[in-house]
Formats: C-alpha cells, sequence, structure tokens
C-alpha cells in the first residue's frame, strides 16, 4: 500500500469516527432535559389539582414508578401556560382540572415495559385491565416503548366539581362540590371502555367527556381517542424529544 492510500484510509477512519461521536450526542440529547423549558405547573396554575399516581401504589403497577422522586407535576412552559388558560376558563364554570400524570421521564416508561413483559404479575388486573390479557397490552397500544408524556407537553387529566350548581350548566350526572365529573371508567383502563367515542356509555357519560375535549380544544390541545383523559399540546415545543430528568419536587 502506498503512502497516499494510507492517508485516505486514517482520514475515512477519523470522519466515521467523528461520526459516530455527533450520533452518540444526539441520542443522548435526545433523553435530557438540556435546553429545555420545563416548569412546575403549580408555579402557572395553581389552581390545578394534582393527583399523580406515578409516584403512589394507585397504579396499574400498584407501586411507585422509577423516576418519580416526587408527586408533582412538570410541563413545558407552553404546555404549563395553556393549561393555565383553560383552568382559568373553568373557574367560570365551577369546575377545576385535576391531573394524574404530566411529563414522565423516559426511566418511567422503560419501567412500564419492564413490567408488561414480566406475566407473573397481574396483581391490578381487576381493576385496570379485566378484558384484556396482559400478554397483548403492547400489541392493543397500552404500553410502549416511547410515550408523548416524555416530550413534557402531555397531560392525563379530569374534572374536579367546585360548585355543582355552576357546574351543572356544562356537565351531566351525579355533581358534589370536592367529586370528579363523571366519565365512566377510571383513569387508566386499558379497555376499549376507556375510548373518549366509546359508544357504550351513558348519554351524559358521553356528553362530559366531548365537553372535556371541546374545552382542551379551544386551548390548543388534541385527545388520544383510545383514552378520554390523554391529552397532547398540538403545538408542543419539544416534538422530537424524549427526556429523561426524573420528576423532583419544585
Amino acid at each position: 500500500m502506498s503512502f497516499q492510500p494510507r492517508l485516505a484510509v486514517v482520514a475515512f477512519a477519523l470522519i466515521f469516527i467523528a461520526g459516530c461521536a455527533q450520533h452518540m450526542g444526539a441520542t443522548e440529547s435526545s433523553t435530557s432535559n438540556a435546553g429545555a423549558d420545563l416548569v412546575p405547573l403549580s408555579s402557572l396554575a395553581p389552581g390545578v389539582r394534582q393527583d399523580m399516581r406515578y409516584a403512589t401504589r394507585h397504579n396499574f403497577m400498584g407501586r411507585p414508578v422509577e423516576g418519580y422522586e416526587a408527586g408533582v407535576c412538570w410541563l413545558s412552559r407552553a404546555a404549563a401556560q395553556s393549561l393555565a388558560a383553560a383552568q382559568k376558563e373553568l373557574e367560570d364554570y365551577g369546575m377545576a382540572i385535576k391531573v394524574y400524570d404530566c411529563y414522565r421521564p423516559q426511566a418511567a416508561v422503560n419501567d412500564f415495559v419492564r413490567w408488561g413483559r414480566d406475566m407473573a404479575d397481574q396483581k391490578n388486573k381487576d381493576m385496570y385491565y379485566p378484558r384484556v390479557p396482559k400478554s397483548e397490552l403492547f400489541k392493543r397500544g397500552y404500553i410502549a416503548e416511547k410515550s408523548g408524556h416524555s416530550r413534557a407537553s402531555t397531560v392525563d387529566m379530569t374534572l374536579v366539581v367546585v360548585d355543582a350548581r355552576r357546574a351543572s350548566k356544562r356537565v351531566r350526572g351525579p355533581l358534589a362540590d370536592g367529586i370528579d365529573v363523571d366519565m365512566g371508567t377510571p383513569f387508566d383502563m386499558f379497555d376499549e371502555q376507556s375510548h373518549t367515542e366509546d359508544a357504550s356509555q351513558s348519554p351524559d357519560v358521553q356528553h362530559n367527556r366531548r365537553w372535556l375535549r371541546a374545552l382542551m380544544q379551544r386551548h390548543g390541545w388534541k385527545n388520544l381517542p383510545e383514552e378520554w383523559w390523554h391529552y397532547t399540546l398540538a403545538s408542543e415545543p419539544y416534538p422530537d424529544q424524549y427526556f429523561n430528568q426524573p420528576v423532583r419536587k419544585n
């Protein structure tokens, strides 16, 4: 081999190594919070109730989920501002937003995946997936290796009655101060009954789900049709990033 071809081989190797380094850097940044403007929701929307299930045992896994060091809601600033506007509108209707989950670190999603593959752990099946075999949770899309929540502009939510008299002008069903609006199924029930347009629900429940969807659409959110509680900001600021910073106190 002549001197010139050797130089070409060395140059190619250096370019290849540099390219790999750039690729690794991009992968790392996609699961970090570098440059992300995330805020605690309470700083912009203190009226929103927080019932962060994955920091507790009150969820389909029956235990705190990895990555949740505190039961607080974090979101991108754009999502928090938009949710604050929706909350402000609801105050006139005698209701408030309650969030079950907001930003979800990738570590939590990985924990879901490990749980989903463990067929021996089915202690909460009767409550969260009574009609779906656990072996089909991936196939049916209930468990996935990536979640929009990790992009910090998705929330799982419902409505809470603050003033039953005023709320009765907007939503239907049993209404009393302090209770959740009737949405037909619990949060995180893996079943077709949780689909927003599930026709088997009562007329009151169908009305409530559609009313919630209309409210959120007015403020720039889109619903996941398979989950009445799941909303993503249509103009989310980090559509291609999946963050992994643990959920910590404000």
